[in-house]
């Protein structure tokens, strides 16, 4: 009986989830950059997305629940294949956030400059103050 190791059980279910997902996991570079658009704290490198992908490695829980989140599925269930809901309610939410175009212009504002950062702010306040809302 072949017995797999935990961290091949892990990119098995990672690349169970991207399919379900419809997300390309051919490609660490495109999964790194669609998985980089997604997470606040430092990006992660091909070579780690190559390493989640290949069984080489298992990310940190902030970058599990971020997956989880990301694709739609538990993260004890990523994490571990136990079998927890795969779509929790509060999971789909989280889901839904960070697939909209809401949370990408956020990232993209957060990509900005700090002075841009600045002129992009007094443009909302003024449209605010046009619309009445401010």
């Amino acid at each position: 009986m072949k017995v797999i190791s935990e961290k091949t059980a892990f990119s098995q279910r990672l690349v169970n989830a991207l399919k379900e997902a419809k997300i390309e996991t051919g490609s660490p570079t495109t999964f790194a950059r669609e998985f980089n658009r997604r997470y606040n704290g430092n990006p992660i490198s091909v070579h780690a997305a190559r390493k989640w992908l290949t069984g080489e490695s298992i990310p940190t829980q902030d970058k599990l629940r971020l997956l989880a989140a990301w694709l739609g599925v538990a993260t004890e269930w990523l994490r571990f294949g136990e079998r927890a809901p795969i779509t929790a309610h509060a999971t789909q939410q989280e889901h839904t956030v960070f697939n909209s175009p809401e949370f990408e212009l956020l990232h993209n504002f957060n990509a900005l400059s700090n002075e841009h950062q600045l002129v992009a702010r007094e443009v909302i306040l003024t449209l605010m103050r046009i619309e009445g809302k401010n």
